[in-house]
């Protein structure tokens, strides 16, 4: 399943469109809590999906029968982009565990790139419903590599992929390289550039978020 956010109206597509503005980007702040807001809105939506279970709640006047989650998701993310994304995912999820991934582009001399992947932090992902955030989803290769590294290690129940921007070419390869993954798009645009940045995009979400990188 794909949820597409830009297809659906709602205040969420405003906090899009600021991630993209040029002259909004100017403020690190805000663009660190555009994103935040996304991920709780998404968080949202994802709660819909999961299990719910009946308990019972004391009152000042009596007993209330409430739904709430059977357990807690994991909130994983690829440092350092996706902290903001993650972190909007953690206001709503506010007893989840989280997961931390540190993966990045080593261009080689050709210009070309491969996925490095150097540290992995996670809980037991056994059963569990897994929510991979990252602000781009480009090539894919970076997510995929990433979710695969998980699931080769764990049997986690469910994997939900959320992305702020997505290209249409990434999002095949993840659709054919994890065919079970839920994908939660702010947007999907149809261009990248030789060097794999998603036209129109946003840029680069990491420097934008906590300033340039050497």
């Amino acid at each position: 399943m794909i949820f597409n956010l830009s297809k659906t109206k709602s205040i969420a597509n405003t906090f899009i469109s600021e991630l993209r503005d040029i002259e909004i980007q100017k403020d690190s702040m805000r663009f660190r809590k555009n994103l935040e807001r996304v991920g709780e809105f998404f968080a949202y939506e994802i709660s819909k999906t999961l299990p719910y279970k009946i308990k019972e709640v004391t009152t000042p006047l009596g007993i209330s029968n409430c739904e709430v989650l059977e357990s807690q998701p994991v909130l994983a993310t690829i440092l350092r982009a996706g902290l903001p994304l993650q972190q909007g995912l953690l206001n709503i999820f506010d007893q989840a565990d989280c997961c931390f991934i540190s993966a990045y582009r080593k261009v080689k001399k050709s210009g070309d790139f491969v996925i490095q992947m150097d540290y992995v932090s996670t809980p037991d992902l056994d059963g569990r419903v897994l929510i991979m955030a990252d602000p781009m989803l480009a090539t894919g290769q970076s997510m995929v590599m990433c979710c695969k590294e998980l699931i080769n290690r764990y049997k986690p129940s469910a994997l939900h992929i959320v992305a702020a921007i997505a290209s249409t070419e990434g999002v095949a390869y993840v659709r054919a390289h994890l065919p079970k993954a839920t994908l939660w798009l702010g947007a999907i645009d149809e261009e990248m550039t030789s060097k794999s940045y998603i036209v129109p995009g946003l840029g680069d979400a990491g420097d934008l978020a906590y300033g340039e990188k050497i």
